[in-house]
């Protein structure tokens, strides 16, 4: 893997390229460390942490913060702080931003930070579906066995609702496989799905969807 990592970041050097051949090298270089990093040895997070410090297009400084956000030690927090201190005047990448933590192993966690962030507006389809529509694709964090990721995207549907209920709905579809997991996962989505159509006023296009998830 690191011969392959070395390998495919020697040979797309200079000025960045969306061409196939490159960019198909840069994919693979990714890949790479990525089994890298799942050895959770230095030599790994150093590879990563250095190709994050070094990146000279958003590919590869993204790639190595998707890594990095899984780390709990302190070093992620650390790429996080950094890559949104230099980006944060820039909507879209704020966006990714969102979207790799909510994303990542560490999102259960996270997730009450962030919908607090000064940088989140519920009134903004774009952050919503870069935060929490991320999370609701987090097979992991969403579907947790404490029905923690199930409770929060209610919480927030609901409050969305009032807002823009085309958005809201949207969300809810995170729970239409809920039904294939085991009886106590099964038992919290449902009882988060109550809540959602117990909401006094839910919209039209929240509670089909809802409704639908629960038949």
């Amino acid at each position: 893997m690191r011969e392959t990592y070395a390998a495919m970041a020697a040979a797309t050097p200079g000025a960045y390229s969306p061409d196939a051949g490159p960019a198909g090298r840069r994919a693979l270089k990714s890949v790479c460390l990525g089994y890298l990093m799942e050895a959770r040895d230095g030599p790994g997070r150093q590879l990563c942490r250095r190709q994050f410090d070094t990146a000279e297009n958003m590919t590869d400084a993204l790639a190595a913060l998707t890594l990095l956000a899984n780390i709990e030690d302190g070093a992620g927090d650390a790429a996080l702080a950094a890559f949104y201190a230099q980006w944060q005047n820039e909507p879209l990448v704020v966006d990714k931003w969102f979207a790799v933590q909510a994303r990542s192993r560490r999102a259960g966690a996270l997730m009450p930070q962030l919908i607090g962030h000064p940088a989140f507006d519920r009134r903004n389809p774009n952050k919503i579906y870069a935060l929490l529509g991320a999370f609701g694709a987090n097979q992991q964090a969403f579907n947790s066995a404490d029905g923690a990721g199930y409770r929060l995207l209610a919480d927030e549907i609901i409050a969305i609702d009032d807002i823009n209920p085309l958005v809201a709905a949207r969300l809810a579809r995170a729970f239409d496989r809920f039904k294939r997991f085991d009886s106590a996962r099964q038992a919290h989505a449902r009882a988060a799905l109550e809540g959602i159509r117990g909401k006094p006023g839910l919209s039209k296009d929240t509670a089909e969807v809802v409704g639908k998830a629960l038949a």
